[in-house]
């Protein structure tokens, strides 16, 4: 029989169809050979010796001549970083001007670069430019929240194949970091105690969902998980914005997110998948219920009409079967 789950980060039931559940090797999908990229394309505007076909640079690791990971503006943004910000209301009618900012991390010089596959210092250097852009962009009045993400492959969202990141600070805060903020305050009220916090205590005892746990961080897929193989990173500390992490957990959450998404490389034959960063929106300062964490989706199943109607997720995957699956992947 199948069950439901409730996600308390989300508030959002789930339906484990365990009629219905997969294996884990069902997920894969058979897309022929993999595609071989080349080191350097001529045409790439974020390969190492095209820097003049992209926009102003904003930040770099490395020298000009022999950068690791660069930081630019986005040549189609979808928010403008000039303006003043201007809200209307009419009647029932609200809007507001368009300002942010929309940047892109370029993750590597070669264009093949693959993030499972780099070494940690290498992952480790794109955090750091993650933080180094996230403080300078918080500094700003206009923006109450920075969204970090990652889209890899086509169905993910990928318009380039060359590695990259991108961040967008928004004038409002956007509803989904809403409802999560709301939802660790409730059980902050009510249990004294962090959500997220209580729940890597638990997800540790259990370890039955548990991937890879390092000394600051670790990845698990949830209880409620919304999708198949759909995990969190959580770092142990607590933290409500990811900009106070320090060097040793930007090591660690390195070294997390790499044999993660290796695992997810070497098992699930690279999938598409999305990552995004959930941090403290920007004007609420830090504060003891809110636990900011990065979520991993594979882009393996899609939403269909129940889901689109009801808001309830429909997931295939045990979550107890797939993080069993994912441990035992040897990258």
């Amino acid at each position: 029989m199948s069950e439901l789950r409730y996600n308390f980060v989300s508030d959002e039931w789930v339906v484990l169809a365990t009629d219905r559940a997969k294996r884990p090797k069902d997920f894969l999908k058979d897309t022929g050979p993999p595609k071989v990229l080349p080191e350097y394309k001529p045409d790439c505007p974020f390969c190492a010796g095209n820097e003049t076909k992209t926009p102003l640079e904003l930040f770099r690791i490395g020298s000009k001549d022999s950068w690791k990971v660069r930081a630019v503006y986005n040549k189609f943004a979808a928010l403008s970083s000039r303006g003043e910000l201007i809200h209307h209301d009419s009647g029932i009618y609200r809007s507001c001007s368009g300002v942010g900012v929309h940047e892109v991390i370029i993750e590597h010089p070669a264009h093949n670069a693959c993030l499972p596959l780099l070494q940690d210092a290498e992952v480790a250097d794109i955090i750091n430019v993650y933080q180094q852009r996230y403080c300078a962009v918080r500094k700003d009045k206009r923006f109450e929240a920075i969204i970090i993400f990652k889209n890899h492959g086509p169905s993910a969202g990928t318009s380039l194949e060359h590695p990259h990141s991108q961040l967008i600070a928004t004038p409002v805060v956007p509803p989904q970091l809403n409802k999560r903020r709301d939802q660790s305050f409730k059980f902050y009220k009510n249990k004294k105690s962090c959500l997220l916090c209580r729940i890597i205590a638990e997800e540790l005892k259990a370890k039955t969902r548990i991937i890879e746990e390092g000394k600051s961080f670790v990845s698990f897929i949830p209880y409620a998980a919304l999708s198949p193989f759909h995990l969190w990173i959580i770092p142990k500390r607590h933290m409500g914005s990811f900009d106070l992490i320090n060097q040793e957990e930007v090591l660690d959450l390195a070294r997390t997110l790499k044999e993660t998404l290796s695992k997810l490389y070497y098992g699930l034959a690279d999938p598409d998948y999305n990552y995004t960063l959930h941090s403290l929106p920007l004007k609420k300062g830090e504060d003891d219920y809110f636990h900011w964490y990065l979520s991993v989706i594979p882009r393996i199943s899609q939403l269909a009409g129940f889901e689109l109607g009801s808001g309830m997720f429909i997931n295939t995957s045990v979550p107890e079967e797939g993080a069993a699956f994912l441990r035992g992947v040897r990258p």
